[in-house]
């Protein structure tokens, strides 16, 4: 499992909790303030954070039972979108990036290039997938759905089989919701 380094963010004491979900594991974190998520991270994923022991297993936390509620409705196909808020750390040009991901629909995909080119730096594929790649929000900032310029599967710090999991699982969801709609 990838480590990533001691913050000063990380240092701070933070709300945790753990969730069961068809990807395993599923560690929560709120940020500081416990007001919004600061992170989402699937077991034995890249970029996974040490728990320091100032962090708090507190599963009542309101933000924390409220992801895992919408985990548990996404997970079943009820739900397409989250509705959070979100506090996660990083650079100003991650943060576009994560707000670009996001805004791509479930059941979609996007290619790194046009997630470069919605970013509005086109040259910059490789620093945009860097940044996909840190994404802390995984599954909620939906970077599943970032995929290579020939639609293949590349890239996801959880896992190719779980991204094409997810890929499938919303697939199912949004036929389901088209069904229902009908």
């Amino acid at each position: 499992m990838a480590e990533t380094k001691t913050t000063s963010a990380a240092r701070e004491a933070r709300s945790i909790c753990r969730t069961a979900s068809p990807l395993g594991e599923i560690l929560l974190v709120a940020n500081a303030r416990g007001d919004a998520l600061a992170g989402l991270y699937l077991d034995g994923q890249k970029y996974h954070p040490v728990v320091p022991p100032q962090w708090r297993d507190d599963p009542r936390l309101p933000i924390l039972r409220e992801a895992v509620r919408q985990l548990r409705e996404y997970f079943r196909g009820a739900r397409t979108r989250f509705d959070l808020p979100l506090d996660p750390a990083g650079t100003p040009f991650q943060r576009r990036v994560w707000r670009e991901i996001a805004a791509v629909p479930c059941g979609a995909t996007i290619s790194y290039t046009e997630l470069a080119r919605r970013c509005g730096k086109p040259a910059a594929v490789r620093a945009v997938g860097a940044a996909t790649g840190r994404n802390p929000m995984t599954v909620i900032v939906p970077c599943h759905r970032i995929v290579g310029s020939d639609g293949s599967l590349t890239g996801y710090a959880g896992g190719l089989a779980r991204k094409r999991l997810l890929l499938d699982l919303e697939t199912r969801a949004v036929a389901g919701t088209a069904r229902r709609v009908a």
